[in-house]
C-alpha cells in the first residue's frame, strides 16, 4: 500500500507517487516551450545515453538558461516509470534505486527550471510550493493504480477529449505502444499485466488500455489521500 505522502526518510530500492505543485496553486506551465523543457530536464538527467550534454533549443536560449546542476546521469540511480505534467503540478512514479536519489534528480530539475521560468516570466521567488511530496509504494496493486491515477489527470480537467494518448505531457502513450524512450521504464507495471506476471489477476483486463478504462473509481479511491488539491 501506499503511504502517507510527507516521508521524511527515503529508501533504496523502493517506489514512489511523487508529486507537487505551484506557489499558491499557480500555473508553472504556461506554454508548449515550458512543458517541453521540464521534459527536456527529465530526458537529460535518465537517458542512459547522455553524455553530460544538454543542448536547449533556441526557444530556450533566449532567456540564458543555465546549464543543469553538474549531475552528468542519474539513470543508475532512478527509473522513471510513468509522469504527467499539468499546468499547476506535476506527477511523477519512480523507483529510486539509491537512497539520495530522488533528492539529487527533484532538486536539480526544479531549481533549473524555476530559474528559466522566473527569467522567463520576469518574476522572482520560489515557484513550487515548497519541497516535493512523495509517497512510498510497496504494494504491486498500488502500483498499477496509481500509474492510472497519473494518467487519468488530463482527462479531469478535460484537457485531451476522452483519450489520453492524446495529451503530450503524460506517459500513457508509452503504456499503449504508441511512442518509445530509453528514459522511460514502463515494463515494470505493464509486466503486471501477462499471464505469468507478478500479479496474475491483472490477466483478466489482457492489456494496460483495457484495464485503464474499467474500474476508474476504484484507483482514485486508492489514492484519494494523496491528492495535491
Amino acid at each position: 500500500m501506499t503511504q502517507r505522502y510527507r516521508v521524511k526518510t527515503y529508501v533504496e530500492d523502493a517506489y514512489y507517487h511523487v508529486f507537487n505543485r505551484g506557489v499558491e496553486k499557480r500555473t508553472i506551465f504556461e506554454d508548449d516551450n515550458d512543458y517541453s523543457l521540464y521534459l527536456h530536464l527529465l530526458k537529460y538527467y535518465l537517458s542512459p545515453e547522455n553524455q553530460g550534454l544538454f543542448h536547449p533549443s533556441e526557444n530556450y536560449a533566449t532567456y540564458n538558461i543555465i546549464r543543469p546542476r553538474p549531475l552528468t546521469n542519474l539513470s543508475n540511480e532512478i527509473d522513471l516509470l510513468a509522469y504527467c505534467l499539468m499546468p499547476n503540478h506535476f506527477h511523477l512514479l519512480i523507483k529510486q534505486k539509491t537512497k539520495n536519489g530522488m533528492t539529487k534528480l527533484l532538486r536539480s530539475i526544479s531549481t533549473t527550471y524555476a530559474m528559466y521560468f522566473n527569467k522567463k516570466y520576469d518574476r522572482v521567488g520560489p515557484l513550487f510550493q515548497g519541497r516535493y511530496k512523495a509517497a512510498l509504494v510497496d504494494n504491486d496493486n498500488y502500483l498499477i493504480h496509481i500509474s492510472r491515477y497519473i494518467h487519468l489527470n488530463p482527462l479531469d480537467l478535460a484537457l485531451t477529449g476522452t483519450d489520453p494518448v492524446n495529451y503530450p505531457y503524460s506517459s500513457f502513450a508509452y503504456y499503449v505502444g504508441k511512442k518509445q524512450a530509453d528514459w522511460l521504464k514502463p515494463n515494470k507495471v505493464l509486466e503486471l499485466f501477462k499471464k505469468d506476471g507478478l500479479f496474475p489477476s491483472m490477466f483478466k483486463y489482457r492489456s494496460y488500455d483495457n484495464f485503464f478504462v474499467k474500474d476508474i473509481t476504484d484507483s482514485k479511491e486508492k489514492i484519494g489521500t494523496l491528492s495535491i488539491d
